[in-house]
């Protein structure tokens, strides 16, 4: 546990941002999927991504990491071999997502399993589709741990999806469709969720030469081979969240030193927002975003009044149930400073809340976002602790780091 000491101000140094998890992870997928030497720099060193190499690894691809962040992937054209154990990912909810697409191209049989967490993270949306393509999937009650067994060939020409849950099972396809023996119609259900994310996937797709064709509810993908490249990973921008919210708390800028100046990422549009405070963010779909809404709550909470969020009901199948967690967290905090409306989110800002707020332990719940967001109260309001601070190694590993590198002093 760490306790946050609350400064006046933080040093004037540069901050340089992770790499981007979402970009990474699917980067790596898709330099698998092409046929020779691929070179990603900028990537994310984290757990997630570790998880993501060491499964594709698995697979038989060849994954080196000559110099840090960089990775080097000798793609075998979806020529993936048969794992001869099973692929552990812990929470990496994208991994998962992503390696049990990707084990539809194995011809013989996957187990893919994760933490106890991730065995209750439901992922039968994606299993549905992927049995139309004539795989063969067991599942615990839709959950992991699965068996995958394929003959390594897809069939379409046409297979359904529901995006209401999580856009990661669209992305998770739309990869690996190109190597299917016909070109295929994927048609999205219901109202997909994140679609921003979903533009990252085919941004991604774009640069290692495949371009798949946005129609009515859907996408056609072409029969296409994914061609070896150079590809840079862009900063991520859900880390970044933390930066912008911690500026407006502190009244100071914090320089980005590798910030672009236009983002591929949607929790970027999160800069926008804060731009009101300390008004009230008013009503927020964090549809959009989903990653940047602990962050954009615990800012929201230091505002003068009001502010809801809507379209977050994705948010209770995260690494935790963040909606649960943010406001159990808040109102520790100070009771009522927060509520859950069905699978909406109200935060009641208090804008003297750093004089009001009470010296509190915050469960993380062995989620990355919910320990950094919860930092930023320990940036304003004295007592605050952060439980399981080790979890940040998800996605942004040196996240204490850099903060104690601005001044912040953090106790442990």
């Amino acid at each position: 546990m760490i306790e946050i000491i609350p400064p006046t101000t933080v040093l004037a140094e540069k901050v340089i941002l992770p790499g981007s998890k979402s970009i990474t992870n699917r980067a790596l997928l898709v330099a698998s999927l092409a046929k020779g030497k691929s070179e990603i720099r900028g990537a994310l060193e984290s757990d997630d991504s570790k998880f993501m190499a060491d499964g594709l690894r698995k697979f038989g691809v060849k994954i080196d990491q000559p110099e840090k962040n960089i990775f080097t992937v000798w793609g075998t054209e979806g020529k993936f071999e048969e794992s001869k154990e099973a692929i552990f990912l812990g929470n990496a909810g994208t991994a998962v997502r992503f390696l049990t697409s990707a084990a539809s191209l194995v011809i013989g049989e996957t187990v893919i399993t994760g933490d106890q967490r991730m065995q209750n993270r439901p992922i039968n949306d994606l299993l549905n589709a992927l049995k139309q393509l004539g795989v063969g999937i067991e599942s615990n009650d839709g959950c992991p741990p699965l068996r995958i067994v394929s003959t390594g060939k897809l069939t379409g020409p046409k297979i359904k999806i529901c995006g209401e849950i999580s856009s990661q099972f669209v992305s998770a396809l739309l990869m690996i469709l190109p190597l299917a023996e016909k070109e295929v119609e994927l048609k999205i259900e219901g109202k997909l969720t994140s679609r921003g994310y979903v533009r990252i996937t085919t941004a991604v797709m774009n640069a290692f030469g495949v371009f798949p064709f946005s129609i009515d509810e859907g996408y056609r993908i072409p029969v296409k081979k994914y061609s070896p490249t150079i590809f840079e990973v862009e900063p991520d921008a859900s880390s970044a969240t933390y930066f912008w919210a911690a500026e407006k708390l502190l009244g100071q800028e914090i320089e980005l030193a590798n910030a672009p100046r236009n983002w591929i990422q949607p929790d970027a549009a999160a800069h926008e927002i804060m731009a009101k405070f300390p008004e009230p963010f008013g009503r927020i779909n964090g549809e959009r975003f989903p990653d940047a809404v602990p962050t954009l709550a615990v800012l929201a909470a230091f505002a003068r009044g009001e502010t809801r969020f809507v379209g977050i009901r994705n948010l209770r199948v995260k690494e935790c149930d963040r909606i649960v967690a943010i406001a159990t967290e808040l109102n520790k905090i100070k009771p009522g400073l927060s509520e859950e409306e069905g699978d909406n989110l109200i935060i009641h800002g208090d804008r003297d809340l750093a004089q009001n707020g009470r010296p509190t332990e915050i469960e993380t719940y062995n989620d990355h976002r919910i320990a950094m967001s919860f930092f930023l109260a320990g940036l304003r309001i004295k007592g605050i602790k952060i439980r399981n601070p080790e979890c940040v190694a998800k996605s942004f590993p040196n996240f204490w780091e850099i903060w104690e590198s601005l001044g912040v002093k953090i106790l442990k």
